[in-house]
């Protein structure tokens, strides 16, 4: 996710997807694979010898594909990230056809503060108890799972194989640097792990998201986009004009004011991200319900260069309900709403540790001018959460690019996701693999496998699938 500025609309890599949180168009994907739900009870707070306290995080469990003489079974183990623990068991086609081939045991493993892994339950997140949020950390997130492991190992010798996408990538490839001794190996599938103050231009996500929508057809695409900011914002001055947004776009609740245009600009830019994330070769429902390829589809409403100001709201309207409407079966856009996926979450993690910076120079992309500025930024946080952020702190922890000293961690990124900017695409040593997909959106190779898959995907997973072989066989 961006969070660009707090209180506007973020982008789901993963981490989302960014979320990487899928949903399967055209099937029941509660049906694709089964897990016994369990739950670990952990302590709140795993570095203070005074508290005392502790809570539940929940784990899928799947030991179907297990050898039961193998005193050495591996153990796949997905690094949860921001979201509910039941949508990336389903939507992480990849581990589930290697632990089948490898006789693994199948874990998936909930992320404190997500899902139904609450430490304070229904008031985990209340504004007034910003105490409560003191626990929410990447490092006692990993020592959650490094306590998993080390029960369900129960002192036996099993090879540990992390997996995870986007902000689960970043999770499993920094699992893989502070437990070695727990983990054999990560596959760290679309991990912005570079995207960090000082590491990466701000700009790179939006450069990235542009250069999609440029290729998806024809330049006519970005620059009906970037046209169109400037129409809205007129139009948006009047109540005349908001009328006409509202009424092109069938908003559930019309634009009444300056805060409301605001939050439909905001609304519009963050469905381009998204999509540039979720540009897969198949329907899917990533983020909402979409068609093979759906940047060529939106862009397919916005070849011809509009030179009138009714023409381009048409076009956009028509653009935007490939993302927003394409089932048909909305019968109004409701702005508030832009994905499957719950934020409330990662915009704390946002102002605590992760700190990924993201601007736009407008004239370089489609996109709104904005800059960073990490004052305004942080007062916001504190504003909204008592929070102040530490934006070096990841970096201190992980080190940032120096990489020098990790080892079996496969870093994949596909060159059609924003978030390929802040991966690692150099491998700093020869126990680094660093595997690249010209045809890849966000995380496609961990996803299942499709006959649609383009070749350079396929080729990935059978990389991955030999990189993680020799991991266990060498074990």
């Amino acid at each position: 996710m961006i969070l660009r500025d707090m209180g506007e609309a973020t982008v789901r890599a993963a981490l989302l997807a960014v979320l990487g949180i899928l949903l399967i168009a055209g099937c029941d994907c509660s049906q694709r694979f089964k897990y016994e739900i369990k739950e670990f009870q952990v302590p709140l707070d795993h570095f203070s010898f005074l508290i005392n306290a502790t809570f539940n995080i929940r784990y899928l469990y799947n030991d179907s594909f297990v050898d039961k003489s193998n005193a050495r079974t591996p153990i796949f183990f997905y690094t949860g990230n921001e979201g509910d623990i039941e949508l990336f068991a389903q939507n992480t086609g990849f581990l589930w056809e290697q632990a089948e081939r490898q006789r693994a045991l199948v874990i998936f493993a909930e992320h404190r503060y997500y899902g139904k892994s609450l430490p304070f339950g229904s008031s985990t997140f209340n504004t007034s108890l910003p105490e409560h949020l003191a626990y929410f950390t990447v490092e006692q997130t990993l020592e959650d799972y490094a306590m998993l492991i080390t029960f369900l190992r129960n002192d036996r010798q099993m090879p540990v194989v992390a997996f995870g996408g986007s902000y689960g990538g970043m999770l499993a490839a920094w699992f893989r640097m502070k437990y070695p001794h727990l983990v054999n190996g990560a596959l760290a599938a679309s991990a912005p792990v570079l995207q960090f103050p000082g590491i990466t231009d701000c700009d790179i996500f939006y450069r990235i998201v542009t250069s999609v929508f440029q290729n998806a057809y024809n330049e006519n695409c970005t620059l009906n986009i970037a046209k169109s900011w400037k129409l809205f914002e007129t139009l948006g001055a009047s109540e005349a004009g908001k009328k006409q947004i509202s009424d092109a776009f069938h908003l559930c609740n019309a634009l009444k004011n300056d805060d409301d245009l605001k939050k439909f600009l905001d609304y519009v830019e963050e469905v381009y991200s998204n999509l540039a994330m979720v540009n897969y070769p198949y329907n899917s429902s990533f983020l909402a319900p979409l068609p093979a390829y759906p940047v060529r589809q939106v862009c397919y409403y916005l070849k011809e260069l509009h030179s009138t100001d009714a023409d381009l709201l048409h076009a956009m309207s028509s653009a935007l309900a490939v993302y927003t409407n394409y089932t048909q079966s909305a019968k109004c856009l409701d702005i508030s709403v832009n994905s499957n996926a719950d934020d409330s979450g990662w915009n704390i993690q946002s102002c605590n540790q992760m700190v990924m910076p993201i601007c736009s120079n407008g004239s370089e992309t489609m996109f709104r001018t904005s800059s960073w500025n990490f004052k305004d930024y942080a007062e916001k946080c504190y504003k909204n959460y008592r929070l102040t952020p530490k934006p070096y702190d990841i970096i201190l922890r992980y080190g940032g690019r120096n990489l020098e000293a990790a080892t079996n961690i496969i870093f994949s990124n596909g060159l059609l996701d924003p978030w390929s900017g802040g991966g690692v695409l150099q491998a700093p040593n020869d126990k680094v693999f660093v595997i690249i997909l010209p045809e890849g959106a966000h995380h496609l190779d961990l996803r299942h496998s499709d006959p649609a898959d383009p070749p350079s995907v396929r080729d990935a997973r059978d990389k991955e699938a030999a990189i993680i072989a020799r991991w266990i066989q060498d074990f």
